[in-house]
């Protein structure tokens, strides 16, 4: 069964980014938008936006850096890795797991050691890989967006974003053990 779901999956995987893009090139069309034009107006916007947002995405990165370095990310994986061995979460894993909602880049460098040390057939690859994928940088999306436009109190945004990470981890972890 999990070779056939994975047989599935690969080809909707091939075919996702292929037919989002005919559809909206499609749907443009249909309503007579000027697509091409309506692309270069958006990526016009999105370098204005890329010009206010670098001073806070400095910020996050020296910050994250700090907690790397200073030996943080391994005292508290020293930590809760009792609690995630009881739920079946690889040690290995939660470098990826507390980095994640911190940084893109920063995640995606550990899941990159992991799959060099691994293998990505492996599970512990596949893990990290569809952790990656289903959770979100929600400390740098919080730091960057919101300080860009000036949102200064983010009320229930923390919590929330680290909630909805948390199900992404979860949720990662109990795929992956089923189809892996």
């Amino acid at each position: 069964m999990s070779e056939t779901l994975s047989m599935v999956a690969g080809v909707i995987s091939n075919l996702a980014i292929p037919l989002v893009m005919l559809l909206i090139v499609g749907y443009g069309f249909f309503k007579k938008v000027k697509v091409y034009e309506a692309f270069v107006e958006g990526a016009k916007g999105g370098f204005e936006v890329a010009i206010k947002i670098i001073p806070f995405l400095v910020a996050i990165l020296v910050a994250i850096g700090m907690f790397r370095a200073s030996g943080a990310m391994d005292f508290l994986i020293a930590l809760i890795s009792p609690a995630t061995d009881l739920i079946g979460l690889p040690a290995e894993a939660l470098p990826v797991a507390i980095m994640r909602p911190l940084s893109g880049s920063g995640s995606l460098g550990l899941v990159t050691e992991i799959m060099k040390t691994h293998g990505p057939d492996s599970f512990i690859g596949r893990l990290v890989s569809t952790m990656y994928g289903s959770t979100e940088t929600t400390f740098y999306v919080l730091a960057v967006y919101f300080g860009s436009v000036g949102i200064k109190k983010t009320r229930h945004a923390v919590p929330t974003g680290l909630l909805a990470d948390a199900a992404g981890l979860i949720g990662a972890l109990v795929i992956c053990k089923l189809v892996f």
